[in-house]
Protein backbone atom coordinates (compact mmCIF):
# COMPACT_ATOMS: atom_id res chain seq x y z
CA UNK A 1 0.00 0.00 0.00
CA UNK A 2 1.55 3.29 -1.05
CA UNK A 3 1.07 6.77 0.36
CA UNK A 4 0.90 7.69 4.05
CA UNK A 5 1.69 5.17 6.74
CA UNK A 6 -1.30 2.86 7.36
CA UNK A 7 -3.10 3.60 10.63
CA UNK A 8 -2.80 0.00 11.85
CA UNK A 9 1.01 0.15 11.90
CA UNK A 10 2.67 1.13 15.21
CA UNK A 11 3.68 4.66 14.24
CA UNK A 12 6.74 4.89 16.52
CA UNK A 13 8.35 1.66 15.33
CA UNK A 14 10.76 1.68 12.38
CA UNK A 15 10.58 -0.65 9.42
CA UNK A 16 13.47 -3.09 9.18
CA UNK A 17 14.29 -5.99 6.90
CA UNK A 18 11.82 -8.84 7.11
CA UNK A 19 12.58 -12.52 6.53
CA UNK A 20 8.91 -13.53 6.56
CA UNK A 21 7.74 -14.95 3.23
CA UNK A 22 4.43 -13.24 2.35
CA UNK A 23 1.73 -14.78 0.16
CA UNK A 24 1.53 -13.57 -3.47
CA UNK A 25 -0.02 -10.11 -3.66
CA UNK A 26 1.24 -9.10 -0.20
CA UNK A 27 4.21 -7.30 1.29
CA UNK A 28 5.95 -8.49 4.42
CA UNK A 29 6.58 -5.69 6.92
CA UNK A 30 8.77 -6.01 10.02
CA UNK A 31 8.72 -3.19 12.57
CA UNK A 32 11.09 -2.72 15.49
CA UNK A 33 11.47 -0.18 18.27
CA UNK A 34 14.56 1.92 18.80
CA UNK A 35 15.85 3.82 21.82
CA UNK A 36 13.28 3.71 24.60
CA UNK A 37 11.15 1.32 22.56
CA UNK A 38 13.87 -1.32 22.13
CA UNK A 39 12.41 -4.78 22.35
CA UNK A 40 9.11 -3.94 20.69
CA UNK A 41 8.61 -5.61 17.32
CA UNK A 42 5.86 -6.81 15.03
CA UNK A 43 5.63 -8.87 11.83
CA UNK A 44 2.85 -7.73 9.46
CA UNK A 45 1.64 -8.61 5.99
CA UNK A 46 -0.22 -6.06 3.88
CA UNK A 47 -1.84 -6.30 0.43
CA UNK A 48 0.17 -4.56 -2.28
CA UNK A 49 -2.93 -3.20 -3.99
CA UNK A 50 -6.65 -3.32 -3.26
CA UNK A 51 -8.26 -1.16 -5.89
CA UNK A 52 -10.04 -3.48 -8.33
CA UNK A 53 -11.67 -6.92 -8.58
CA UNK A 54 -8.51 -8.09 -10.35
CA UNK A 55 -6.49 -7.19 -7.26
CA UNK A 56 -8.83 -9.31 -5.14
CA UNK A 57 -8.48 -12.29 -7.48
CA UNK A 58 -4.69 -11.98 -7.37
CA UNK A 59 -4.64 -11.72 -3.59
CA UNK A 60 -6.79 -14.80 -2.85
CA UNK A 61 -5.49 -16.95 -5.72
CA UNK A 62 -2.97 -18.91 -3.64
CA UNK A 63 -4.54 -18.50 -0.20
CA UNK A 64 -6.34 -21.39 1.51
CA UNK A 65 -10.04 -20.66 1.95
CA UNK A 66 -12.29 -21.92 4.73
CA UNK A 67 -16.00 -21.64 5.33
CA UNK A 68 -18.14 -19.58 2.96
CA UNK A 69 -16.39 -17.07 0.69
CA UNK A 70 -17.55 -15.23 -2.47
CA UNK A 71 -16.33 -16.82 -5.73
CA UNK A 72 -13.44 -14.58 -6.90
CA UNK A 73 -14.85 -14.39 -10.43
CA UNK A 74 -18.15 -13.01 -9.10
CA UNK A 75 -16.53 -9.92 -7.54
CA UNK A 76 -17.45 -6.77 -9.49
CA UNK A 77 -16.38 -3.91 -7.21
CA UNK A 78 -14.17 -3.17 -4.19
CA UNK A 79 -14.45 -0.28 -1.77
CA UNK A 80 -11.78 -0.04 0.94
CA UNK A 81 -11.20 1.90 4.10
CA UNK A 82 -8.53 1.78 6.79
CA UNK A 83 -9.09 0.85 10.41
CA UNK A 84 -6.79 0.51 13.41
CA UNK A 85 -6.81 -3.26 12.93
CA UNK A 86 -6.31 -3.46 9.17
CA UNK A 87 -8.03 -2.81 5.83
CA UNK A 88 -11.80 -3.20 5.59
CA UNK A 89 -13.07 -3.94 2.09
CA UNK A 90 -16.70 -3.96 0.97
CA UNK A 91 -16.96 -6.52 -1.82
CA UNK A 92 -19.80 -6.40 -4.33
CA UNK A 93 -20.47 -9.83 -5.82
CA UNK A 94 -23.59 -12.02 -6.03
CA UNK A 95 -24.03 -10.80 -2.46
CA UNK A 96 -22.31 -7.99 -0.61
CA UNK A 97 -19.47 -8.97 1.73
CA UNK A 98 -17.11 -7.27 4.17
CA UNK A 99 -13.51 -8.50 4.14
CA UNK A 100 -11.31 -7.76 7.15
CA UNK A 101 -7.57 -8.05 6.56
CA UNK A 102 -5.54 -9.18 9.57
CA UNK A 103 -2.08 -7.56 9.32
CA UNK A 104 -0.70 -9.53 12.28
CA UNK A 105 -2.83 -12.63 11.89
CA UNK A 106 -4.52 -14.11 14.97
CA UNK A 107 -4.02 -16.82 17.56
CA UNK A 108 -5.25 -19.47 15.13
CA UNK A 109 -8.63 -19.95 16.83
CA UNK A 110 -10.82 -17.64 14.74
CA UNK A 111 -12.41 -20.56 12.93
CA UNK A 112 -13.10 -22.34 16.21
CA UNK A 113 -14.78 -19.26 17.69
CA UNK A 114 -16.83 -18.69 14.56
CA UNK A 115 -18.07 -22.24 14.25
CA UNK A 116 -18.92 -22.75 17.91
CA UNK A 117 -20.31 -19.37 18.98
CA UNK A 118 -23.96 -19.29 20.14
CA UNK A 119 -26.67 -18.90 17.51
CA UNK A 120 -27.22 -15.28 16.54
CA UNK A 121 -23.58 -14.27 17.00
CA UNK A 122 -22.02 -12.01 14.37
CA UNK A 123 -19.15 -14.25 13.27
CA UNK A 124 -17.00 -14.55 10.14
CA UNK A 125 -18.62 -16.96 7.71
CA UNK A 126 -15.30 -17.78 6.10
CA UNK A 127 -11.87 -16.49 5.31
CA UNK A 128 -8.42 -17.14 3.91
CA UNK A 129 -5.21 -18.40 5.49
CA UNK A 130 -1.56 -18.68 4.44
CA UNK A 131 0.59 -21.42 5.93
CA UNK A 132 -1.79 -21.60 8.88
CA UNK A 133 -1.85 -17.83 9.43
CA UNK A 134 -5.21 -16.02 9.24
CA UNK A 135 -5.01 -13.37 6.54
CA UNK A 136 -8.61 -12.37 5.75
CA UNK A 137 -11.99 -13.00 7.38
CA UNK A 138 -15.30 -12.40 5.62
CA UNK A 139 -18.85 -11.74 6.72
CA UNK A 140 -21.94 -10.69 4.81
CA UNK A 141 -23.16 -7.12 4.91
CA UNK A 142 -26.26 -6.92 7.08
CA UNK A 143 -28.25 -3.99 8.39
CA UNK A 144 -27.72 -3.51 12.12
CA UNK A 145 -29.33 -1.69 14.99
CA UNK A 146 -27.12 0.58 17.07
CA UNK A 147 -24.61 -1.36 19.09
CA UNK A 148 -24.57 -1.54 22.88
CA UNK A 149 -21.84 1.08 23.19
CA UNK A 150 -23.94 3.65 21.32
CA UNK A 151 -26.92 2.92 23.58
CA UNK A 152 -24.81 2.99 26.74
CA UNK A 153 -23.12 6.28 25.90
CA UNK A 154 -26.50 7.99 25.49
CA UNK A 155 -27.71 6.71 28.84
CA UNK A 156 -24.43 7.64 30.57
CA UNK A 157 -24.80 11.20 29.31
CA UNK A 158 -28.36 11.25 30.66
CA UNK A 159 -27.29 9.74 34.03
CA UNK A 160 -29.91 7.04 33.49
CA UNK A 161 -28.68 4.37 35.91
CA UNK A 162 -31.59 1.99 35.36
CA UNK A 163 -31.07 1.86 31.59
CA UNK A 164 -27.29 1.54 31.95
CA UNK A 165 -27.72 -1.40 34.33
CA UNK A 166 -30.09 -3.08 31.88
CA UNK A 167 -27.76 -2.60 28.89
CA UNK A 168 -24.70 -3.81 30.78
CA UNK A 169 -26.58 -6.75 32.24
CA UNK A 170 -27.61 -7.85 28.74
CA UNK A 171 -24.02 -7.46 27.50
CA UNK A 172 -22.73 -9.57 30.38
CA UNK A 173 -25.33 -12.29 29.77
CA UNK A 174 -24.42 -12.43 26.08
CA UNK A 175 -20.72 -12.87 26.92
CA UNK A 176 -21.59 -15.56 29.46
CA UNK A 177 -23.53 -17.53 26.84
CA UNK A 178 -20.47 -17.47 24.59
CA UNK A 179 -18.31 -18.86 27.38
CA UNK A 180 -20.84 -21.59 28.16
CA UNK A 181 -20.61 -22.65 24.51
CA UNK A 182 -16.82 -22.66 24.65
CA UNK A 183 -16.76 -24.78 27.80
CA UNK A 184 -18.45 -27.60 25.90
CA UNK A 185 -15.60 -27.36 23.41
CA UNK A 186 -12.49 -26.90 25.54
CA UNK A 187 -11.49 -26.72 29.20
CA UNK A 188 -7.83 -27.22 30.16
CA UNK A 189 -5.89 -26.52 33.39
CA UNK A 190 -4.71 -22.93 34.03
CA UNK A 191 -1.41 -22.09 32.32
CA UNK A 192 0.00 -20.08 35.21
CA UNK A 193 3.61 -20.06 34.03
CA UNK A 194 2.87 -18.69 30.56
CA UNK A 195 0.29 -16.16 31.79
CA UNK A 196 2.73 -14.69 34.31
CA UNK A 197 5.54 -14.83 31.74
CA UNK A 198 3.53 -12.72 29.29
CA UNK A 199 2.91 -10.05 31.93
CA UNK A 200 6.62 -10.13 32.76
CA UNK A 201 7.49 -9.49 29.11
CA UNK A 202 5.12 -6.52 28.90
CA UNK A 203 6.44 -5.08 32.18
CA UNK A 204 9.99 -5.44 30.83
CA UNK A 205 9.20 -3.62 27.59
CA UNK A 206 7.49 -0.80 29.51
CA UNK A 207 10.20 -0.71 32.19
CA UNK A 208 7.42 -0.87 34.74
CA UNK A 209 8.20 0.08 38.34
CA UNK A 210 6.00 -2.72 39.67
CA UNK A 211 5.37 -6.39 39.02
CA UNK A 212 2.36 -8.59 39.64
CA UNK A 213 2.27 -12.35 39.54
CA UNK A 214 -0.71 -14.49 40.47
CA UNK A 215 -1.04 -18.18 41.42
CA UNK A 216 -4.46 -18.40 39.71
CA UNK A 217 -7.20 -20.79 40.76
CA UNK A 218 -8.38 -23.98 39.10
CA UNK A 219 -11.67 -22.13 38.45
CA UNK A 220 -9.87 -20.14 35.73
CA UNK A 221 -9.10 -22.89 33.21
CA UNK A 222 -7.86 -22.34 29.66
CA UNK A 223 -10.63 -22.16 27.09
CA UNK A 224 -11.36 -20.61 23.70
CA UNK A 225 -11.63 -16.96 24.74
CA UNK A 226 -12.19 -13.84 22.64
CA UNK A 227 -8.87 -12.22 23.73
CA UNK A 228 -10.25 -8.73 23.10
CA UNK A 229 -13.88 -7.78 23.61
CA UNK A 230 -15.50 -4.34 23.64
CA UNK A 231 -19.00 -3.15 24.47
CA UNK A 232 -19.30 -2.06 20.82
CA UNK A 233 -19.05 -5.76 19.87
CA UNK A 234 -22.55 -6.34 21.26
CA UNK A 235 -25.91 -5.53 19.77
CA UNK A 236 -28.92 -6.96 21.57
CA UNK A 237 -28.29 -10.70 21.91
CA UNK A 238 -25.57 -10.67 19.25
CA UNK A 239 -21.83 -10.84 19.94
CA UNK A 240 -19.36 -9.92 17.23
CA UNK A 241 -16.23 -12.03 16.78
CA UNK A 242 -13.62 -9.91 15.05
CA UNK A 243 -9.95 -9.08 14.52
CA UNK A 244 -7.35 -9.07 17.33
CA UNK A 245 -5.84 -5.88 18.78
CA UNK A 246 -2.36 -4.47 18.15
CA UNK A 247 -0.89 -5.77 21.41
CA UNK A 248 -1.35 -9.30 20.03
CA UNK A 249 1.23 -8.40 17.37
CA UNK A 250 3.67 -6.82 19.83
CA UNK A 251 3.40 -9.65 22.38
CA UNK A 252 1.86 -12.70 20.66
CA UNK A 253 -0.16 -15.14 22.75
CA UNK A 254 1.55 -18.44 23.52
CA UNK A 255 -1.36 -20.12 25.28
CA UNK A 256 -5.10 -20.01 25.59
CA UNK A 257 -6.70 -17.82 28.25
CA UNK A 258 -9.57 -18.12 30.74
CA UNK A 259 -13.06 -16.67 30.34
CA UNK A 260 -12.25 -14.29 33.21
CA UNK A 261 -9.83 -12.47 30.91
CA UNK A 262 -12.64 -11.66 28.46
CA UNK A 263 -14.74 -10.29 31.31
CA UNK A 264 -11.81 -8.14 32.44
CA UNK A 265 -11.41 -6.85 28.88
CA UNK A 266 -15.08 -5.87 28.83
CA UNK A 267 -14.97 -4.29 32.30
CA UNK A 268 -11.90 -2.28 31.31
CA UNK A 269 -13.69 -1.06 28.19
CA UNK A 270 -16.51 0.11 30.46
CA UNK A 271 -13.91 2.07 32.43
CA UNK A 272 -12.75 3.72 29.19
CA UNK A 273 -16.30 4.83 28.37
CA UNK A 274 -16.99 6.00 31.91
CA UNK A 275 -13.78 8.06 31.85
CA UNK A 276 -14.56 9.55 28.44
CA UNK A 277 -18.19 10.49 28.98
CA UNK A 278 -19.46 13.14 31.36
CA UNK A 279 -21.65 11.27 33.82
CA UNK A 280 -22.49 11.37 37.51
CA UNK A 281 -23.06 7.63 37.68
CA UNK A 282 -20.69 5.62 39.88
CA UNK A 283 -18.40 3.22 38.07
CA UNK A 284 -18.79 0.61 40.82
CA UNK A 285 -22.53 0.23 40.17
CA UNK A 286 -21.97 -0.13 36.44
CA UNK A 287 -19.25 -2.74 36.92
CA UNK A 288 -21.51 -4.68 39.24
CA UNK A 289 -24.27 -4.82 36.60
CA UNK A 290 -21.87 -6.11 33.95
CA UNK A 291 -20.29 -8.71 36.23
CA UNK A 292 -23.60 -9.98 37.60
CA UNK A 293 -25.01 -10.26 34.07
CA UNK A 294 -22.05 -12.44 33.07
CA UNK A 295 -22.37 -14.62 36.17
CA UNK A 296 -25.99 -15.41 35.28
CA UNK A 297 -25.11 -17.28 32.09
CA UNK A 298 -21.41 -18.18 32.41
CA UNK A 299 -20.42 -21.66 33.67
CA UNK A 300 -21.05 -21.78 37.44
CA UNK A 301 -17.51 -22.79 38.38
CA UNK A 302 -15.92 -20.11 36.19
CA UNK A 303 -18.14 -17.46 37.79
CA UNK A 304 -17.75 -18.69 41.37
CA UNK A 305 -16.39 -16.77 44.35
CA UNK A 306 -13.15 -18.76 44.04
CA UNK A 307 -12.74 -17.64 40.42
CA UNK A 308 -13.08 -13.98 41.50
CA UNK A 309 -10.86 -14.42 44.57
CA UNK A 310 -8.44 -11.49 44.26
CA UNK A 311 -5.77 -12.95 46.56
CA UNK A 312 -5.22 -15.53 43.81
CA UNK A 313 -5.50 -13.12 40.90
CA UNK A 314 -9.25 -13.07 40.36
CA UNK A 315 -10.38 -10.57 37.77
CA UNK A 316 -7.96 -7.92 39.06
CA UNK A 317 -4.82 -9.47 37.56
CA UNK A 318 -6.48 -9.52 34.14
CA UNK A 319 -7.57 -5.90 34.48
CA UNK A 320 -3.95 -5.10 35.26
CA UNK A 321 -2.93 -6.85 32.04
CA UNK A 322 -5.50 -4.83 30.06
CA UNK A 323 -3.99 -1.60 31.39
CA UNK A 324 -0.49 -2.77 30.49
CA UNK A 325 -1.61 -3.54 26.93
CA UNK A 326 -3.17 -0.09 26.56
CA UNK A 327 0.13 1.49 27.62
CA UNK A 328 2.08 -0.87 25.36
CA UNK A 329 0.03 0.11 22.30
CA UNK A 330 0.19 3.81 23.15
CA UNK A 331 3.97 3.55 23.54
CA UNK A 332 4.33 1.85 20.15
CA UNK A 333 2.42 4.75 18.61
CA UNK A 334 3.76 7.48 20.92
CA UNK A 335 0.17 8.63 21.21
CA UNK A 336 0.28 9.88 24.80
CA UNK A 337 -0.82 8.39 28.10
CA UNK A 338 -3.92 6.20 27.62
CA UNK A 339 -6.63 6.81 30.17
CA UNK A 340 -7.91 5.42 32.43
CA UNK A 341 -5.18 2.76 32.15
CA UNK A 342 -2.37 5.01 33.43
CA UNK A 343 -4.40 6.29 36.38
CA UNK A 344 -5.43 2.73 37.24
CA UNK A 345 -1.82 1.54 37.24
CA UNK A 346 -0.96 4.26 39.78
CA UNK A 347 -3.08 2.34 42.30
CA UNK A 348 -1.52 -1.07 41.65
CA UNK A 349 1.11 -0.74 44.39
CA UNK A 350 -1.54 0.33 46.89
CA UNK A 351 -3.73 -2.59 45.83
CA UNK A 352 -0.84 -5.02 46.20
CA UNK A 353 0.12 -3.55 49.58
CA UNK A 354 -3.37 -4.08 50.91
CA UNK A 355 -3.40 -7.69 49.78
CA UNK A 356 0.07 -8.19 51.30
CA UNK A 357 -1.10 -6.77 54.63
CA UNK A 358 -4.08 -9.11 54.53
CA UNK A 359 -1.63 -12.00 54.71
CA UNK A 360 -1.21 -11.27 58.41
CA UNK A 361 -4.51 -13.03 58.97
CA UNK A 362 -3.46 -15.88 56.70
CA UNK A 363 -0.30 -16.26 58.79
CA UNK A 364 -2.27 -16.20 62.06
CA UNK A 365 -4.61 -18.83 60.64
CA UNK A 366 -1.69 -21.08 59.73
CA UNK A 367 -0.08 -20.64 63.15
CA UNK A 368 -3.32 -21.41 64.98
CA UNK A 369 -3.90 -24.59 62.97
CA UNK A 370 -0.25 -25.58 63.50
CA UNK A 371 -0.50 -25.17 67.28
CA UNK A 372 -3.78 -27.07 67.30
CA UNK A 373 -2.31 -30.01 65.41
CA UNK A 374 0.90 -29.94 67.49
CA UNK A 375 -1.02 -30.07 70.76
CA UNK A 376 -3.00 -33.07 69.55
CA UNK A 377 0.12 -34.92 68.40
CA UNK A 378 2.02 -34.22 71.60
CA UNK A 379 -0.85 -35.34 73.83
CA UNK A 380 -2.36 -38.13 71.75
CA UNK A 381 -4.77 -39.54 72.69
CA UNK A 382 -5.87 -36.30 74.39
CA UNK A 383 -8.09 -36.10 77.43
CA UNK A 384 -11.13 -33.82 77.36
CA UNK A 385 -9.19 -31.11 79.19
CA UNK A 386 -6.33 -31.40 76.71
CA UNK A 387 -8.72 -31.33 73.74
CA UNK A 388 -10.18 -27.93 74.62
CA UNK A 389 -7.01 -25.88 73.81
CA UNK A 390 -6.61 -27.69 70.49
CA UNK A 391 -10.21 -26.95 69.55
CA UNK A 392 -9.68 -23.32 70.56
CA UNK A 393 -6.67 -23.10 68.24
CA UNK A 394 -8.69 -24.65 65.40
CA UNK A 395 -11.53 -22.21 66.00
CA UNK A 396 -9.16 -19.25 65.99
CA UNK A 397 -7.51 -20.55 62.83
CA UNK A 398 -10.86 -20.86 61.08
CA UNK A 399 -11.94 -17.34 62.11
CA UNK A 400 -8.64 -15.86 60.91
CA UNK A 401 -8.95 -17.70 57.62
CA UNK A 402 -12.53 -16.46 57.13
CA UNK A 403 -11.36 -12.93 57.89
CA UNK A 404 -8.57 -13.28 55.33
CA UNK A 405 -11.01 -14.50 52.68
CA UNK A 406 -13.37 -11.63 53.48
CA UNK A 407 -10.61 -9.08 52.95
CA UNK A 408 -10.23 -10.04 49.29
CA UNK A 409 -11.11 -6.91 47.26
CA UNK A 410 -14.49 -7.42 45.49
CA UNK A 411 -14.37 -7.41 41.66
CA UNK A 412 -16.87 -4.58 41.25
CA UNK A 413 -14.61 -2.13 43.12
CA UNK A 414 -12.28 -0.12 40.85
CA UNK A 415 -8.61 -0.08 41.84
CA UNK A 416 -8.88 3.60 42.84
CA UNK A 417 -11.49 2.78 45.50
CA UNK A 418 -9.59 -0.02 47.23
Amino acid sequence: MSGELPVWRPQALRQVRSNLEPPPGFNSIKLAGMGGLTGMKAELIEPISMKSPEDWKEIVKQLQDWGEVPPPESVTKLTTQNSERGILAVIEADEDWVAEFLPWGSDGLLKVRSRNAPDGSDVPLGGYTWNGRDVVILRKVISKDENSEDSLVKKLQEDDLKSCVRILGDVGKCLGKFHSSMRELRELPPDQKRWNSRNERIEGLLRAQFIWRAPYTKEQPCTVSLLDVRISDFSGDSLRVGAPRLSDALIPHESEKPAMRDLASLVHDLSRLHHKEETNLQLKELRMALIEGWRETAPDEWASENAFYSHRGGMAIWEYEQCLMDVLEASSNQSGAPQPAVDTLLYVKMYQKRMFNNRTFAGLSFMAFFFGVSSLINQFPPSLAELIPALAFFGAGYLCFKAYRGMSPPPEKPFAEI
